[in-house]
């Protein structure tokens, strides 16, 4: 298991590039299993365009703290509307939804999950210490791979499966086991109208809280072979072998149907002729305050790092 793992985490690792490996929010860098730390998860959709500028269609702000061994998830709305700055973001500079900053960052070299970090951010006004991208591929293999996950359904609702043509997937409220394929459509669906009772980010946020249990039980250490060449396929991580080791260790215990969600205030608003969701101002102060609590940083931390950096 340990040679499975530290060959996967090997092959994921891709920093972010910053200097000193810290966030510019940091006065100094994190200890990973020992300091409360946040991570950035991306769930990047490339199947359209080949494998290549693809968009952070999802992403989540998980924060882990050893102290406490408490978790929390943020859902960032893929339609949140950010200035994008030309320093990253180059001819494409101006105000865009928030996955576009993968986009344009890998278009001009800059790096899409550095600027995505630097995005969110700026959101939240928290550091993101580390991150994880998956793609749509590596999200289903890795489904399959553990068996399925299973997810008590809150309202019924349908969406398409892309891996074959377009068919619906239906999905009726109550438990059910997903595969790989309808969980994905499971986390993607957005344009039906029960997406409003009950939203993408709920049910993302809910999967992984599923995936999680799934993961961490006795028999997924008979499938870490196959689970870790998905990853070293499939995933990016600015975690190292030694820190993903580190997570473990601290959070193997973890009960993830006590992971805290917190979910971004706000409304949908078109903007010439583009829908974009507009955080309140309250909504994102809020959110702010509860996740520095959850990484035990105060004001004064924040406002010193800001003007070192």
């Amino acid at each position: 298991m340990a040679f499975h793992t530290y060959k996967a985490a090997k092959e994921s690792y891709e920093g972010i590039g910053r200097p000193g490996e810290k966030s510019k929010l940091r006065n100094e860098a994190v200890t990973i299993g020992e300091d409360p730390i946040s991570i950035l998860l991306m769930g990047i959709e490339n199947y359209s365009t080949n494998g290549k500028n693809g968009r952070a269609d999802t992403q989540i702000v998980v924060t882990l703290n050893p102290q406490t061994n408490k978790m929390t998830m943020t859902s960032v709305p893929r339609d949140t509307r950010i200035m994008l700055p030309e320093e990253g973001a180059g001819q494409y500079a101006g105000y865009h939804k928030i996955n576009a900053a993968y986009t344009f960052g890998s278009i001009t070299g800059y790096g899409g999950k550095k600027l995505t970090i630097e995005m969110v951010e700026e959101l939240l006004d928290i550091p993101i210490d580390e991150y994880i991208a998956v793609d749509f591929e590596g999200f289903r293999d890795i489904v399959d791979a553990l068996g399925g996950v299973t997810v008590d359904i809150k309202e019924g609702f349908w969406e398409k499966n892309i891996y074959n043509n377009d068919k619906r997937i239906y999905f009726e409220e109550g438990p059910r086991k997903l595969n790989g394929e309808e969980a994905l459509a499971f986390v993607r669906m957005r344009k039906r109208d029960v997406n409003t009772i009950y939203p993408r980010d709920e049910r993302q946020r809910q999967f992984i809280q599923a995936a999680i249990s799934e993961a961490i039980s006795v028999g997924t250490i008979f499938k870490v072979g196959e689970i870790s060449d998905i990853l070293g396929k499939n995933v990016e991580t600015s975690l190292k072998p030694s820190e993903i080791y580190a997570l473990q260790q601290a959070y193997s215990s973890i009960d993830a149907s006590k992971i805290k969600t917190l979910e971004i205030e706000g409304s949908n608003q078109m903007i010439n002729g583009k829908s974009f969701f507009i955080p309140t101002d309250e909504g994102l102060s809020d959110i702010s305050d509860k996740l520095r609590q959850q990484l035990d940083l105060s004001d004064e931390e924040i406002n010193s790092s800001n003007e070192n950096g």
